[in-house]
């Protein structure tokens, strides 16, 4: 049988009308059964496509005109939303993008977990889908002299120097990057320069307490020492009553991540405070906290009610990190064990039990997989497990520890649906049934999708 050839070249101009989206957002036309992928394309539109990747089984187009525009494409609020990538589906009416993630949802349940027959809901996502991050992290350079801020370009390290606000951030943090900019230009802090591996200022971090208002500033520098410092502070805590902490971390690495080891107060406190219903939270600098508090609260309240516990009942929450789900569920339960491999983490955990005076949560440091089979030698038995996975999903010997100790229900919280649909036919073929899944959209304007999934232990026969 005669190989099929590849219908387009590469630097083709075509016309292609899209059917579908994939998991990234991107439109999906064919040609002669060849499938093109096209960033900003949606279903029912017909379009002007540049070939630009020729793979043996897709490729990849740009496109150039949409020649009738969906109903459900919008025009982009953000500027640079094209130039950007930080957030990826701007172009899409918000009832779209909550359909794709339940899709999205739908599609790994039927492909991976094999369970067609589990309801996924609907999306549940935001009255007003804009200015939600609580946390913005942001590079610094320099252009004629003066200090610039902007995200990357995608696919770059090129900072984006016409961005004046992201759309998606809270208006405080806006803000407060360009006072903490401004007045670190006039006091001579100099920008780092990532090709040289010289100068001092790398990032500039803000978090802001949704409810409080209370603000952080953390610079992060190449350099220990932070020269005009107490100029610095003096300008910006004079003008800027909300903000509460300046925190000084230093990363003297060639590296891509952000924060380095290094982190002590300038001024101020420690933390910052925020709360999520009727628990407060202290946030360091370090902190992992939902960069959605509104929609945490939605979240949490939805794995709350899978958790289904009473006053009666012993919890084990896995990848516990600074206690926030541990402490939704202490309101209701007889005891909570959290477990979390950084240390910090789990120090911030009970500074936050602490805060609220929460005495029947436990916290351990290390690996789920590791404590958890130690706790079940001394003897815990769990009613309920919660876990809440990085993006990788859960290891599997904490799989199986799960299995091992049997609790009644298992609520599975997570970001990255495909590692979850692996993870659930782990489950279920150790003895739970899923019983349903809720989508939740953390992170509107972008691909991200959050789910809680509801499982319980099959009664043996």
């Amino acid at each position: 049988m005669a190989k099929q050839a590849i219908p387009v070249k590469k630097n083709d101009t075509i016309t292609l009308r899209f059917e579908d989206l994939t998991h990234e957002g991107n439109g999906v036309g064919k040609i002669d059964g060849y499938p093109l992928f096209v960033p900003y394309g949606l279903p029912g539109e017909e379009a002007t496509v540049k070939v630009v990747k020729v793979n043996k089984n897709f490729g990849f187009g740009k496109l150039l005109e949409v020649k009738n525009p969906s109903p459900e494409r919008v025009e982009p609020p953000c500027d640079v939303f094209y130039k950007c990538g930080g957030c990826q589906i701007q172009h899409m009416s918000y009832n779209l993008q909550l359909a794709m993630k339940q899709q999205q949802v739908k599609n790994v349940m039927h492909k991976i977990a094999h369970l067609d027959h589990v309801p996924v809901h609907p999306t549940i996502g935001m009255e007003d889908p804009w200015r939600y991050r609580n946390k913005v992290s942001i590079p610094v350079g320099e252009k004629d002299g003066e200090l610039i801020t902007g995200f990357y370009q995608m696919r770059s390290h090129q900072i984006i120097d016409d961005m004046d606000t992201c759309v998606v951030q809270e208006d405080l943090n806006d803000r407060m990057v360009e006072a903490v900019r401004r007045i670190a230009n006039r006091v001579g802090i100099e920008a780092y320069d990532e090709k040289s591996h010289t100068g001092v200022l790398r990032h500039i971090m803000v978090r802001t307490g949704q409810e409080t208002k209370e603000t952080m500033i953390v610079l992060i520098t190449r350099t220990k020492n932070l020269p005009h410092v107490d100029e610095f502070i003096r300008e910006l805590t004079e003008t800027y009553p909300n903000v509460k902490s300046i925190i000084h971390n230093i990363n003297p690495a060639r590296t891509n991540v952000i924060l380095g080891d290094q982190t002590k107060v300038l001024w101020g406190q420690e933390y910052i405070y925020d709360s999520i219903g009727q628990v407060r939270f202290a946030i360091s600098a370090k902190s992992f906290y939902q960069v959605n508090p509104t929609q945490t609260k939605r979240l949490y309240e939805k794995a709350l009610e899978y958790a289904a516990i009473n006053e009666e009942d012993t919890v084990i929450d896995a990848y516990c990190g600074i206690g926030t789900i541990s402490l939704f569920l202490a309101q209701k339960a007889k005891k909570v064990y959290g477990v979390e491999v950084v240390p910090e983490a789990i120090a911030d955990a009970k500074v936050n039990a602490k805060l609220n005076g929460m005495t029947n949560v436990e916290f351990a440091v290390g690996t789920a997989e590791e404590v958890m089979p130690r706790w079940k030698e001394e003897g815990l038995r769990p009613d309920v497990i919660v876990v809440d996975p990085p993006r990788r999903g859960c290891d599997e010997g904490l799989l199986n520890a799960m299995i091992e100790m049997g609790p009644k229900r298992i609520v599975y919280v997570s970001c990255n649906p495909s590692t979850l649909a692996r993870d659930l036919r782990i489950l279920e073929d150790g003895g739970y049934e899923t019983k349903e899944v809720q989508p939740v959209d953390m992170f509107p304007q972008s691909m991200h999708i959050e789910s809680v999934v509801w499982l319980e232990r099959r009664l043996s026969i």
